[in-house]
């Protein structure tokens, strides 16, 4: 029982001595190993009689677990104050190389259709979403395409059915709005566009377009002309310049192309962005809306142009080729 005391008191010493969970870890070995310190001296206990093998087993038990309660103890309060050391220490590692994170960014086009959203919310348009597989009848009888006319020719497309197809314009969406709205309204949509062309620098079977109309009192081309004006010199330059000609678009009446202008694009060459002009009488009638009170404008262009004139681009593919030598150039 004396050499039970005095392991079981060198033992609490040591712990008190020990100042690092690797100084608590050899007093563990020292003590509660089984090979040496207290737990060895269960190998004697075949050498004491009978009677005084149990009270002595109970000693030494409760002896190792008393310590082992107090190494459990210092373990937990060290490992707590050598992490929290560990963290001050490595808190900036100087000898670490550094990484740039790569972060995603929005598709050139995605930031160009955002913009457009701000100018023409700012002037008071709502934004409306319009189907990509659209009706026959939307995409092109109520636009004032009458079934054999040439300038469906210029507009061949992809066919679902007899009656549905990928819609060629979002010009369809003025259909929709008539049906369910009475005037005035100012609306736009954005969205992708299909036509069955030979892809080229300046074509592609699947393009993005921005249509625009307004019906109210009095609307005439004035209104269209300064419209369209805000709206390149806000996405191009205040410097731009537009030019309107003669152009004929079965829904407009009279219709326009135009074009913009500066010395920043292309040594100040005219560039066509789009076609515009004052909504057909038939489709107003068609909708029963009074042409004798109402009118309104429409315009349309591709958004690729926009960029493209911007940023130099002289390639239409560049844009849906997913190249990330091309798309890095335009992180917003």
């Amino acid at each position: 029982m004396d050499r039970v005391e005095t392991l079981e008191a060198e033992g609490r010493r040591a712990l008190g001595a020990a100042t690092t969970t690797a100084e608590l870890r050899a007093v563990e070995l020292a003590f509660l190993g089984k090979q040496g310190g207290l737990r060895a001296l269960m190998k004697d206990i075949g050498g004491l009689p009978a009677d005084q093998r149990p009270a002595f087993g109970q000693r030494v038990n409760a002896a190792c677990a008393a310590l082992q309660a107090e190494l459990d103890a210092k373990f937990a309060e060290f490992k707590a104050k050598e992490r929290a050391e560990q963290f001050e220490r490595e808190r900036l590692d100087i000898t670490m190389p550094g990484y740039r994170r790569r972060t995603g960014n929005l598709h050139v086009l995605q930031q160009t259709a955002d913009r457009i959203k701000e100018v023409f919310s700012g002037l008071g348009f709502e934004y409306l979403e319009s189907p990509e597989l659209e009706e026959f009848a939307y995409n092109f009888s109520a636009l004032n395409y009458p079934a054999d006319h040439p300038a469906m020719d210029e507009q061949d497309t992809f066919y679902v059915e007899d009656d549905l197809l990928l819609r060629t314009q979002c010009t369809a969406l003025q259909g929709h709005v008539f049906e369910t709205r009475k005037p005035p309204f100012r609306i736009f949509t954005i969205g992708r566009c299909f036509r069955n062309e030979a892809v080229d620098r300046t074509h592609g079977h699947t393009f993005h377009q921005v249509d625009v109309f307004m019906v109210d009192e009095g609307i005439g081309m004035a209104h269209l002309k300064g419209t369209l004006g805000h709206f390149a010199r806000t996405l191009l330059g205040s410097d731009v310049k537009l030019r309107f000609r003669p152009d004929f678009f079965p829904f407009v009446e009279p219709g326009v192309d135009y074009a913009v202008s500066s010395p920043r694009f292309q040594n100040g060459r005219w560039l066509e962005l789009g076609g515009a002009g004052l909504i057909h009488p038939n489709i107003l009638e068609r909708y029963g809306i009074d042409t004798e009170r109402y009118s309104g404008f429409a315009f349309g262009l591709g958004v690729e142009r926009i960029p493209m004139l911007k940023y130099g681009v002289d390639d239409l593919r560049h844009f849906l080729d997913n190249d990330l030598r091309f798309l890095e150039q335009f992180r917003g």
